[in-house]
């Protein structure tokens, strides 16, 4: 199947036999990434009264009851809500089916020697995205394409090293790399509305409840907790997604992306994000 779209005047094709997969699997029984010390998913058989609802135990069918927290079990998307008391839920926070998005990979930079601004509960051991990081990987992919600039509805950042074991990474175990409040303002100067990373949370891990990446994201003053004009603030249809996890062979450069969420009344909810490549139709 070929589809072409038209972005800015200019033709594409969408690759739809080659899309990458970057969300975790989660395994309900097995190993799964963790952040925060939280309980692991899990899942077990329902029953009711006699039934059970196990074939394997001479039921009729299977039907299975989950257990597990979005926002520390693996891949989810989240919406503003994740921060206000405005009950703003992330199934309405996404319009569109397929945006333009860019890849790119980035070394995370020691907050001893960067100059960005970062939490205050920074330590000199940590490793801070920062505002170069991204700015000079973004600029080499768009440079390649003439509208370029068109793909920044979506940004996905690959933190490197990328080992295979950030599938299965227990998180309380160091504090990741994380997003610096400069890092944050270039991003939304670009025009990015959705943004997914590698790491468990864009803001550090232990920030006292800062989570200035959070809020300079959603142009949230510290501490703000009410939006007060919810229907007319153009942050309700920004997104981040965290803890995904991009395969070292799905290369830096521009994509379709097409993420998928469950209908989910909540301020975050489990998610696929798939990557689709483009190409300059001829």
């Amino acid at each position: 199947m070929k589809l072409y779209i038209e972005i800015s005047n200019t033709q594409w094709q969408v690759h739809l036999d080659k899309g990458h997969h970057i969300s975790i699997a989660l395994d309900f029984n097995g190993e799964q990434p963790n952040g925060w010390d939280s309980a692991p998913a899990t899942a077990q058989t329902f029953a009711a009264g006699d039934f059970i609802a196990d074939t394997r135990e001479g039921g009729s069918c299977n039907v299975t009851e989950y257990r597990f927290t979005p926002h520390c079990n693996g891949t989810h998307t989240e919406c503003v809500g994740h921060i206000v008391n405005n009950p703003i839920t992330v199934h309405r926070a996404l319009e569109d089916a397929l945006l333009p998005a860019t890849l790119i990979s980035v070394e995370p930079e020691s907050f001893a020697t960067a100059t960005d601004e970062a939490t205050h509960l920074a330590d000199n051991s940590d490793y801070v995205i920062t505002q170069r990081c991204i700015a000079e990987k973004l600029a080499k992919q768009l440079a390649k394409l003439s509208n370029a600039v068109h793909f920044n509805s979506a940004l996905v950042i690959r933190t490197l090293p990328n080992n295979s074991d950030k599938q299965q990474q227990q998180y309380s175990d160091f504090i990741p790399p994380y997003l610096s409040k400069d890092a944050m303002e270039y991003i939304n100067s670009i025009g990015v509305r959705h943004l997914l990373v590698d790491i468990p949370s864009v803001d550090r891990m232990s920030d006292g409840g800062e989570l200035k990446a959070h809020r300079t994201y959603w142009a949230l003053p510290a501490q703000e907790k009410h939006i007060s004009d919810p229907e007319q603030n153009p942050n309700l249809t920004k997104t981040i997604t965290e803890f995904i996890y991009v395969p070292s062979q799905v290369q830096d450069g521009v994509y379709l992306l097409n993420l998928q969420i469950p209908a989910f009344v909540t301020d975050a909810a489990p998610s696929r994000p798939i990557l689709f490549p483009v190409s300059e139709a001829n």
